[in-house]
């Protein structure tokens, strides 16, 4: 049996790989956000789908989730120096999705035009 080389493509796609994670690391680009803060961004995002993707982003050690004492709890999300140190990754796609959207002619009312 032939043994698989791993790739760098496959391991950045192992860690910000699926619907939701690389969306979670660029809405936390530079702010610290709560989970419903991240629910209501996220369109379409059930609960239970939008836990796991933290818990994976968190274990991968490209989020940090604080945890508050208070009644009712409060947690907050933030990017942690790995986490941040893929947000060129994030740009570029961003870059590049936007002139993909133009050249086709797509309309989208998500197109992110700016840096953060």
């Amino acid at each position: 049996m032939e043994q698989k080389e791993n790739s760098p493509v496959e391991a950045t796609l192992e860690l910000i790989g699926g619907k939701y994670k690389a969306l979670i690391l660029w809405h936390l680009s530079g702010k610290k956000l709560r989970y419903s803060q991240l629910r209501n961004l996220l369109n379409g995002v059930t609960p239970k789908t939008l836990t796991q993707q933290l818990r994976e982003l968190e274990a991968k050690s490209l989020i940090h989730r604080e945890v508050y004492a208070v009644v009712p709890p409060k947690v907050e999300y933030s990017l942690t120096e790995l986490g941040k140190s893929l947000m060129p990754i994030l740009d570029a796609m961003r870059d590049w999705g936007n002139t993909y959207l133009c050249q086709h002619q797509i309309e989208s009312s998500r197109i992110l035009i700016s840096t953060n």
